[in-house]
């Protein structure tokens, strides 16, 4: 699943947002250069929105268009000549195909996360671990994507019995499952808890020490607008960037919070 979001203080985005196609289209006469376009891993997407208010502000001439989606699928698209200029995804795995590739930059590692049992308000089936998910209905991200590939690596590291019902393309979609009432549970990043703001629980468990996810951002090889990107992931790891990431759950890039 994808899902796109839309930043502008300026009038329109017509020529970069006919180019990426599913994106709104807005007037033809907006200079593209003054439109910063940013593909970001699902579970970025409150917080870099709040850091894109805070961006923009510092930067009134400018405005920023979201790409949000899974890792994986943002890397196809990335690899296969998508216009953009920064790339941020949610494990080191993804961003090293994207440099392999020769379309991304040199990255940077701005923040870290981690997988928790999301279930429902109140956990009414007492979930304290991942011990607890036999039996239970559990979505969990596909495996090719980074929430996946970590909830594979917890669940083997813990021994744990589980057969998934659902494996989603990202890590929204893994936590709609259950805030819809398909599921009894799913393995999602503690942040997308956080964002949920109510109707969700999450309960952490030791498995996911083994399963800490980088999140590296860089650069695209092709930016339309290289300076301007650069300056977005300065302030992605500046004091501010840094202070809504942890608000949003998400720990430092070396771990200490």
């Amino acid at each position: 699943m994808r899902t796109a979001t839309v930043r502008r203080p300026l009038a329109a985005v017509a020529a970069l947002a006919t180019a990426l196609l599913t994106l709104t289209a807005c007037s033809p006469e907006e200079d593209k250069n003054n439109v910063l376009t940013v593909f970001a891993a699902a579970s970025l997407t409150k917080a870099f929105n709040l850091i894109a208010d805070e961006f923009e502000e510092e930067h009134p001439d400018n405005g920023i268009l979201f790409n949000f989606g899974g890792s994986a699928a943002l890397a196809v698209q990335i690899n296969e000549g998508a216009p953009g200029d920064v790339f941020a995804a949610a494990d080191a795995t993804t961003m090293a195909a994207a440099v392999d590739a020769g379309t991304v930059a040199e990255p940077e590692v701005f923040a870290r996360n981690q997988l928790v049992i999301a279930v429902p308000e109140g956990n009414p089936d007492g979930v304290t671990g991942l011990q607890d998910l036999a039996g239970l209905s559990v979505a969990v991200c596909a495996e090719e994507v980074p929430c996946g590939a970590a909830a594979q690596t917890a669940i083997a590291a813990s021994g744990a019995s589980i057969d998934p019902s659902t494996y989603e393309p990202d890590v929204k979609a893994t936590l709609a499952k259950l805030a819809m009432g398909e599921v009894d549970a799913a393995l999602v990043y503690r942040t997308d808890v956080i964002a949920a703001r109510g109707g969700v629980d999450g309960v952490e468990f030791p498995e996911s020490d083994s399963a800490v996810n980088s999140y590296p951002i860089a650069v695209l090889d092709e930016a339309d607008n290289p300076d301007l990107a650069a300056e977005f992931i300065a302030y992605v790891q500046s004091d501010a960037g840094q202070a809504v990431l942890e608000t949003a759950g998400f720990q430092a890039p070396d771990g200490d919070r």
